[in-house]
């Protein structure tokens, strides 16, 4: 079964960081872009970051520029987000997803992408 499997989500302090990671299974994590998204109860889900193949584009929100950083690898068929200086506000569910199509670019829009990862929940503190 062709799925995205996202782990790392949780509970952090305003000002702290985590880590989300997203495994392929049942595919070939090297010839899609990835996405990352999230999603508060309530309001519409917002493109946060994305990566083509072999790095060649990378896009990030201006809300998260600077202190987000998505990374992959292929090898592992991973992909990571990065999240530092977290916000209380950017308490929501984390979604990766991956797009075959805009394998050599990437964008901030969901429709794109084929698969979705099961989604992880960030709650971050005050």
């Amino acid at each position: 079964q062709e799925q995205l499997v996202q782990s790392g989500g949780g509970l952090v302090h305003l000002g702290g960081s985590l880590k989300v990671s997203c495994v392929a299974s049942g595919f070939s994590l090297d010839r899609y872009a990835i996405g990352w998204f999230r999603q508060v109860p309530g309001k519409m889900r917002e493109g946060i970051s994305c990566i083509s193949i072999n790095d060649g584009r990378i896009e990030y929100a201006d809300s998260v520029n600077g202190r987000f950083t998505v990374s992959r690898d292929n090898a592992k068929d991973t992909a990571y987000l990065e999240m530092n200086s977290l916000k209380p506000e950017e308490t929501a569910v984390y979604y990766c997803a991956a797009s075959y199509r805009w394998g050599p670019s990437c964008r901030l829009r969901s429709a794109i992408y084929e698969y979705w990862g099961q989604g992880i929940q960030v709650t971050v503190s005050s």
